[in-house]
């Protein structure tokens, strides 16, 4: 841990244009990765509302299965009835030849009055076939015509079931497209105060090694506002951390309401070990620090709801190495304006 806190003395302005390019190098750095933070969150989201349409899409598609299930049916009975009416108008031919040879026969035996009522007798009972056999004839005719009906109605119910799929899929393509245009939009209004807010802190505190911004977050150090192994604000710190209370509420007044935002303070240690009653290891010493600068930013009316404090020990170093100035660097407060 750091012995105490070091005084910054100043420096003469200077000419020298490389920290301004390092700055805009930076902003754009930080803009990416927020961008690629958004676009994950973005593709969460769609992946849940294309999940919900996949589940209403299987729907139709089952629908649409069980239709072509009935409808292969259909067909396979459609064959089996037209197989009976043919053997059925196979049986009225042969009936028909039947009778026609018992007419010539009745004909021939004409004289013979006992051979002639045997005959018309049996004529008598092929005629009671044959119209058996019609009006069997008739009722799978029938039965074919109202088979036919069903088969328009199944065919008309697949086609409206193919139409609504075909809707259900330009729905979720344009759902897509006007979320991702929206979260797109929304993004690039938060990158927008985000550039304000640090742009209003560099005001504030000024052009300080001990300040910097790394990706999308503004960095300084702890020796600015805790002494070596204490959580308890310095009054330098405190007084600093009022300027910068100032300008959260100043930012948080500007965000639209409907920018879900949060400003997390993040608390970081260097690879010294630590054990007191008080903090046992480095993760309770930098969970200590962020939640002081959260209540000291909650005190000073910044809204509660917009603060986040976490604590990562030494476990993300900003630099590797255990040199003093590695050291230094490594034991910082962190902010980040991000997306809730």
């Amino acid at each position: 841990m750091a012995i105490g806190s070091r005084k910054i003395r100043g420096r003469a302005p200077s000419t020298d244009y490389w920290p301004g390019f390092v700055d805009a190098m930076s902003s754009l750095l930080l803009v990416l990765i927020f961008l690629l933070t958004i676009f994950m969150i973005t593709q969460f989201f769609l992946t849940q509302i294309v999940s919900n349409k996949d589940s209403a899409l299987d729907y139709l598609k089952n629908q649409i299965a069980e239709l072509t299930s009935q409808l292969a049916v259909s067909k396979r009975e459609k064959a089996d009835l037209q197989s009976t009416i043919a053997s059925l108008q196979a049986s009225l031919s042969a009936a028909n030849e039947e009778k026609d040879r018992l007419s010539g026969r009745l004909a021939e035996a004409e004289g013979s009055g006992d051979k002639v009522s045997a005959l018309q007798d049996r004529l008598d009972a092929e005629k009671e076939i044959s119209d058996d056999a019609l009006r069997q004839v008739a009722l799978l005719n029938e039965q074919i015509a109202a088979m036919r009906h069903q088969l328009a109605q199944l065919q008309a119910a697949l086609d409206a079931a193919e139409k609504k799929d075909e809707e259900s899929q330009a729905q979720i393509a344009n759902l897509g497209k006007r979320l991702n245009a929206a979260l797109a939009q929304k993004v690039q209004e938060l990158a927008r105060y985000r550039s304000d807010f640090f742009g209003r802190l560099r005001e504030i505190l000024g052009d300080r090694k001990d300040i910097e911004v790394v990706g999308d977050r503004f960095v300084i150090q702890s020796e600015i506002f805790f002494d070596s192994g204490s959580a308890d604000l310095s009054p330098e710190g405190n007084r600093e951390l009022t300027q910068i209370a100032d300008a959260v509420k100043q930012i948080a007044r500007e965000i639209p309401a409907d920018i879900p935002w949060v400003l997390r303070v993040d608390g970081h240690t260097d690879a010294n070990p630590i054990n007191t009653p008080e903090f046992p290891s480095n993760w309770e010493l930098s969970a200590a620090r962020a939640l002081e600068v959260v209540h000291l930013l909650e005190n000073e009316g910044v809204p509660p709801k917009r603060l986040v404090a976490a604590g990562f020990g030494e476990y993300q170093p900003l630099v590797t190495g255990t040199s003093p100035d590695a050291d230094r660097r490594n034991r910082r407060i962190e902010f980040k304006l991000t997306e809730r």
